[in-house]
């Protein structure tokens, strides 16, 4: 039946029948899509699941695809369609959809959907057809489907585009991302991290299963539940996902409990990647100037002090942990989004989204962690960020997490103080602008460029006389300068550092900029990475 016709003998039927339009219109689209028996749902039945699960032995649910699907190429995945047709909400025609991803691949798990009349509590499951799918450009064998193979995740798409460009997607294991206003995809978010840096093999629990509650017709907003399963914990996860015109703000409740011993809990675990920047031109050997998902990890401590911590891609592996007590939030920044930066007409760099976490719930004392894994290239997410609690995690402890996540171009808060804008690195050991030629430095040094924006900088009195205040956990530094950019309306300071013995661990930088007894801005944490010492001169 055409659209049009639908809407004319929905009102109709809603006459007759005492619904509300837009009600008989929610009932089609949840008996289109779902085929399964009527059962009641609600949130507490799925914390109380999920428990259940916990005190049972993991069952790995993963299937073996049959040829036509675990042999797949990339291409021939993305070229599988589902049909719009079909979506969960199409007959709703309001402001969002939800499609569903095709199992093939290494998305092995089958994830079971489920649609939930909010009103009555009623949910009915969405069982795999080869119907709800369009295969026409993939050299898949739909004669090889058999049976119900379950789905490997979800995308939502918003109006005016609802079968188009999706801008929250969840596919493999706990992973999912959204968009901010540029469309463009960029760094994800976890449900749940496990042993992501510890003596045990890296875990990734899985979302199994999940719950859609059938949005109002002109709502932006919606509800989807989820069950998380993994041989060491389980959770159930509620998303209050409100997509607006800038962001996509998620709202997460997340009730976890342990299966075992957990030596490392990851908690809003989310994911990056950094090749190359501004400071860090080790992998940089393109014509880009810069390739970054992200350009830095951002921290607001529960005591207040806000922190700007530069990523790395460094030569070795490397892991730190920030300790803090209930923190304001924290998360991986997108600071740049110029072009000029990035000289970038693929993968649009420019346009990346940031993330930020912000703790609903009091989440006591632990740290926030950073994971950098040295990368040759940007196909690899190698940056990742996570809260992990201080108490150690026991078999059958039960956690509660609440928190935000705000998928936009930069977080929805920041410090009242000037702000890193940028940081760079080379050569030291020279007056600024005197740059080696013939004759280089007799001493070799490593110089550091930090520049501060923002925070009333520019409103300065004349004469105001701002002092860095810098420390290193290893090494001398000295030979400061402080250059007015008028460019960004703010300061750069200029310094350099000299080794004073051989050692080659990372050096701990640290920086803020004062005023007499007055903080002027954010403190800058940067690690350093001395070569070796016989690498330690100039030709």
């Amino acid at each position: 039946m055409h659209r049009r016709n639908l809407l004319k003998a929905s009102m109709a039927l809603a006459a007759y029948t005492g619904l509300s339009a837009s009600g008989l219109l929610a009932a089609r689209a949840w008996a289109g899509a779902a085929d399964g028996q009527a059962q009641a749902f609600d949130f507490e039945r799925l914390k109380a699941q999920a428990k259940q699960l916990a005190g049972q032995r993991y069952v790995d649910t993963k299937q073996v695809l049959p040829p036509t699907l675990a042999q797949m190429t990339p291409q021939n995945f993305n070229a599988i369609q589902y049909d719009s047709q079909h979506s969960l909400w199409n007959d709703l025609n309001g402001q969002l959809d939800v499609q569903f991803f095709h199992v093939g691949m290494g998305f092995k798990q089958p994830v079971r959907m489920h649609s939930v009349d909010p009103k009555t509590r009623q949910a009915r499951e969405v069982h795999f057809r080869p119907a709800l799918f369009n295969y026409q450009n993939t050299s898949v064998d739909t004669a090889q489907l058999k049976g119900d193979l379950g789905f490997a995740g979800f995308k939502l798409f918003k109006a005016p585009e609802l079968d188009r460009h999706d801008v929250v997607s969840f596919l493999g294991a706990s992973y999912f991302r959204a968009v901010d206003a540029t469309g463009q995809y960029g760094l994800s978010a976890r449900g749940l991290a496990i042993d992501t840096y510890a003596k045990r093999r890296e875990e990734f629990p899985d979302f199994t299963q999940f719950w859609f509650e059938t949005p109002d017709k002109d709502s932006t907003r919606f509800v989807v539940y989820a069950l998380l399963d993994s041989p060491s914990a389980t959770g159930a996860y509620r998303f209050d996902i409100d997509c607006q015109a800038e962001r996509v703000v998620m709202e997460i409740d997340a009730h976890i409990n342990a299966r075992t011993a957990i030596e490392q809990l990851g908690i809003a675990p989310m994911t990056s990647m950094f090749s190359c920047g501004t400071h860090e031109r080790r992998m940089c050997d393109t014509i880009h100037p810069q390739i970054h998902d992200s350009d830095r990890l951002a921290m607001w401590r529960g005591n207040g002090e806000w922190i700007c911590r530069p990523l790395n891609n460094p030569a070795n592996l490397q892991f730190n942990a920030f300790a803090d007590k209930d923190p304001k939030g924290f998360g991986l920044v997108q600071t740049d989004h110029e072009f000029a930066s990035y000289q970038d007409t693929v993968d649009w760099y420019s346009r990346r989204p940031s993330l930020w976490v912000e703790p609903t719930t009091a989440w006591g004392e632990g740290s926030i962690d950073l994971l950098e894994i040295p990368t040759t290239g940007e196909t690899m997410d190698n940056i990742v960020a996570f809260w992990t609690p201080k108490k150690p995690v026991a078999a059958g402890d039960s956690l509660n997490y609440g928190y935000k996540l705000y998928w936009s171009a930069l977080p929805p808060v920041g410090t009242p103080l000037a702000r890193v804008h940028a940081t760079r690195s080379g050569m030291g050991g020279f007056v600024e602008g005197w740059a080696p030629g013939e004759h280089y430095p007799p001493v070799w040094a490593r110089r550091f460029a930090v520049d501060f924006t923002g925070g009333g900088l520019d409103r300065l009195p004349a004469g105001t006389g701002i002092e860095p205040v810098v420390t290193a956990s290893n090494g001398e530094v000295k030979d400061f300068s402080i250059l007015v950019l008028d460019e960004i309306k703010g300061y750069r300071i200029l310094f350099d550092w000299y080794p004073t013995n051989d050692s080659v661990d990372p050096v701990e930088l640290r920086l803020f900029i004062r005023t007499q007894d007055r903080t002027l801005s954010e403190t800058w944490l940067y690690q350093y990475f001395p070569p070796a010492p016989d690498k330690r001169k100039y030709p």
